[in-house]
């Protein structure tokens, strides 16, 4: 009966979704031509996935205990000095339950310190990646060796499982988008980050419990889109693509890529890959005839280096937001596999992720001289 029940849930949820986001797409989405010339107007766009290295996730970064403008301000002075002009930096709901008022000022005070340093960044509403029961207050201290050990979901799962807190969720958006919605200093919104994503390899207990976890989300995934549209932002709204078969048509995307696809002013997505498997990625999203942006690559063991991907980025002229900035709680310097071989007597062979050490020297010469090549900080 239980999963009966579950999966007439999950067909509802998913039609509710499709008919609702279908008919919003249809109304109040950009057009090609006025994504186009936003586009034109923006330098060539690079940065990288924002955290102070005093942060282990977003509560941590922007809770008012925590929230440190002097380490940003020291941060985002380094990327200043590579030539980066945007950063991928995440919120969360919670944030906006806690203290709506001081949430808005400490986001007010971070693009005041961004612009100072010619930086727009590009503010991530919600997350379906990693500790699916986010808390306010402490957070924990990193758990030694363990890449990412910190993160947390937005909505988390409880939230996520109770409609009646959906309101809440719609407040939070539409008070955080409205009150930038003009604000030049913002670069966009990115809605949902990896809203497909399952973290049940890392958070088996709970997320297993969460059967329907891809169902509330596809069906929730084209109200968060309508709800940031109602207050009418002048920035463009996305949400990224990831894992996308390059070998196949449009037709081959599972229901929330379509979302993706279709809410986007936008298109952006997610690349961990070669150089070849980004660069025909960038062409099979080219047949949206929107401007594209990666908001997340660089895993050097993997393949996806500065080296490889910003060449071709610059070329392509697609903008490049690497993952991690500057070693820290975060711990993304370590790689995925961490969860299963936590690194605690020795340190892998290459970091993962991340540019910078802590007190800002390059992880790899060559790496932020490419960049400032790149860049014309040369």
């Amino acid at each position: 009966m239980n999963k009966l029940r579950a999966i007439f849930l999950t067909a509802v949820l998913v039609l509710f979704g499709l008919c609702s986001g279908a008919a919003w797409a249809q109304t109040t989405r950009w057009s090609e031509e006025k994504a186009s010339q936003w586009y034109a107007q923006q330098p060539w766009l690079i940065g990288s996935n924002y955290t102070p290295q005093s942060a282990i996730n977003q509560l941590e970064m922007w809770q008012e205990a925590t929230f440190d403008p002097a380490e940003i301000d020291k941060e985002l002075g380094w990327a200043e000095g590579l030539g980066m002009n945007t950063m991928r930096v995440f919120l969360h709901d919670l944030l906006w339950q806690q203290d709506a008022a001081g949430f808005r000022r400490r986001i007010d005070q971070f693009l005041t310190i961004a612009a100072r340093h010619h930086i727009r960044p590009l503010f991530v509403l919600f997350d379906s990646c990693w500790d699916p029961l986010p808390h306010l207050g402490p957070q924990h201290p990193p758990i030694p060796g363990v890449h990412n050990s910190g993160w947390v979901q937005s909505p988390g799962a409880k939230a996520l499982a109770d409609p009646s807190q959906y309101p809440r969720l719609k407040a939070y958006v539409q008070g955080v988008v409205g009150a930038f919605a003009r604000d030049d200093r913002i670069l966009g919104w990115d809605v949902w980050n990896e809203p497909g994503s399952d973290t049940t390899g890392s958070y088996p207990q709970t997320e297993m419990k969460m059967a329907d976890k891809i169902a509330r989300v596809t069906a929730l995934l084209p109200q968060a889109f309508e709800w940031a549209r109602e207050v009418n932002p002048t920035q463009p709204l996305t949400s990224g693509v990831y894992e996308v078969d390059t070998s196949a048509d449009e037709s081959a995307l599972q229901e929330i890529e379509r979302i993706q696809v279709r809410e986007s002013d936008i298109i952006t997505f997610h690349n961990y890959s070669w150089p070849e498997d980004f660069k025909a990625e960038i062409a099979w999203l080219r047949r949206f005839h929107r401007p594209v942006i990666c908001t997340e690559f660089m895993a050097r063991p993997v393949g996806s280096t500065f080296d490889a991907i910003l060449p071709i980025a610059k070329q392509e002229r697609v903008g490049a937001i690497n993952w991690g900035f500057v070693a820290g709680k975060t711990q993304t310097y370590l790689p995925w596999e961490s969860w299963r071989h936590p690194y605690i007597l020795d340190q892998p062979p290459v970091w993962f992720h991340e540019v910078l050490h802590p007190d800002g020297t390059p992880y790899r010469r060559a790496e932020v001289d490419l960049i400032r090549q790149l860049t014309g900080r040369h």
